[in-house]
């Protein structure tokens, strides 16, 4: 089982590299007049629930969890919804890599923490580590570590790309 729930673990991160990487061709494999960041929002939901999976299957879960627990999860989980309450689903899913105009982000948490929504899954991961092996924790991590080196590498200025450098959708 080790071996499954590990690639269930990172299976998200050739997903979002491969868009980071070539927006183009997910917007061309979505097709015209669809959204292509609604549907990585379904795909990545998709694959969240595989990493869920697979922790939920090596883990042991136990009551009540250790005092760490509610403060790293809760403001994690925090900040991941004031991402996307700030950033709606096209922020959160490449819309700017897609072609979309993304209003620039300046309040709470923008601006404090640096990629705050990594950071608020890498807090609420941290809040299992009491019943999930440390690997599992360390792999979903690194996949976190590696997008967010992947997503700095370009200047912010530059992914404001105009809706006509893509096709329609």
């Amino acid at each position: 089982m080790g071996i499954v729930a590990c690639i269930g673990v990172v299976s998200p991160f050739p997903f979002y590299y491969c868009l980071w990487t070539y927006p183009q061709r997910w917007v061309d494999l979505c097709g015209k007049g669809r959204d292509p960041s609604k549907i990585m929002a379904i795909v990545s939901h998709f694959l969240k629930l595989i990493q869920f999976l697979s922790l939920v299957s090596v883990s042991s879960l136990s009551w009540p969890p250790p005092f760490y627990f509610w403060p790293l999860f809760l403001f994690g989980q925090f900040l991941n919804f004031r991402v996307y309450q700030l950033l709606g689903e096209s922020g959160t899913y490449y819309g700017v890599r897609f072609g979309k105009n993304i209003p620039w982000a300046t309040e709470f948490p923008f601006g404090v923490i640096n990629d705050p929504q990594y950071v608020g899954s890498i807090l609420s991961l941290f809040a299992c580590l009491s019943w999930v092996p440390f690997l599992y924790i360390l792999l979903w991590v690194l996949g976190y570590v590696f997008m967010i080196y992947i997503e700095s590498k370009e200047d912010p200025a530059t992914l404001m790309f105009t809706h006509s450098n893509f096709t329609e959708w």
